[in-house]
């Protein structure tokens, strides 16, 4: 079945829709030799070359994987600086084939979870705006703000690429001239957290996302460590943007046989919660 050129490249790993899209504007990628054009289909016996070099299909890669990154501040989220500062490619594991793909992306200030993925279509719906994916900071500002402040970060402030609010601010509590306080909002432009904060004369001095959709930043994760999901939870973050799930369910294994013949209903009971509660 022929698909897009920029879905396949994608489902391969190699960057977002939209990214491919403008390497074939660029005439980065061929197809059968032939400069590939924006709406060209592949089928399965085609040739695809990035930059020159072949691309490997969507069936030669390794399942499709997630990793959940404690970032540090300090560490950019591009692949490479020129100031030669660290990046939060750095500590990541290899890939045989493909490449990792940052979803969710923070400012060299901030820390706290940034997800990775080898599937670029998997990165691309996270990221995109029609998904709605929701994020959740805590954030450290100079002093206490008052109701009418809270009341506008709430409603909506102006920023220089359009209106943007919090859905949602509870009172995190502090010490001294510090406070505390959790955030919430459903899109991730540039630092919008800083600057909605900024545009209320709100000074930010700690901020540490916590949340990214349905993922939260492990406490057993130290900064600049990665954690790999498992099946179950790889499969719940599929189900989130639609997609199908990335490896069959297990079969359940065969029950032992016991001495007993029968159990009490007391038992029967206690065994059947335990296996629907885990």
């Amino acid at each position: 079945m022929a698909e897009r050129v920029q879905k396949v490249l994608a489902q391969a790993g190699y960057g977002s829709r939209r990214e491919i899209e403008s390497w074939i504007e660029q005439g980065r990628i061929e197809i059968n030799g032939q400069p590939a054009k924006l709406g060209d289909r592949v089928e399965a016996e085609d040739e695809i070359r990035l930059n020159g070099k072949p691309v490997r299909r969507t069936l030669d890669l390794a399942p499709r994987r997630i990793l959940l990154y404690n970032k540090p501040e300090g560490e950019i989220c591009s692949r490479n600086d020129p100031e030669g500062r660290p990046t939060v490619f750095d500590k990541l594991p290899p890939v045989k084939n493909g490449r990792w793909i940052v979803v969710g992306r923070l400012d060299i200030n901030s820390s706290g979870l940034i997800l990775f993925t080898t599937d670029g279509e998997l990165a691309n719906r996270l990221m995109h705006p029609s998904y709605e994916i929701e994020r959740e900071y805590a954030v450290r500002v100079l002093g206490e703000f008052s109701d009418e402040t809270r009341r506008r970060l709430r409603t909506g402030v102006q920023l220089d690429d359009g209106p943007a609010r919090f859905d949602d601010i509870v009172d995190g509590g502090g010490q001294g001239v510090n406070h505390w306080y959790y955030v919430l909002l459903h899109e991730g432009r540039n630092r919008e957290v800083r600057r909605l904060f900024e545009q209320v004369g709100v000074t930010v001095n700690r901020l540490i996302r916590t949340r990214f959709g349905n993922l939260f930043l492990p406490r057993r994760v130290p900064q600049g460590k990665w954690q790999e999901l498992g099946e179950k939870d790889l499969n719940n973050v599929l189900k989130l943007v639609g997609m199908d799930e990335a490896l069959p369910k297990p079969s359940r294994p065969a029950k032992k046989q016991t001495r007993k013949k029968t159990a009490s209903k007391k038992q029967t009971r206690k065994k059947t919660w335990r296996r629907t509660s885990q």
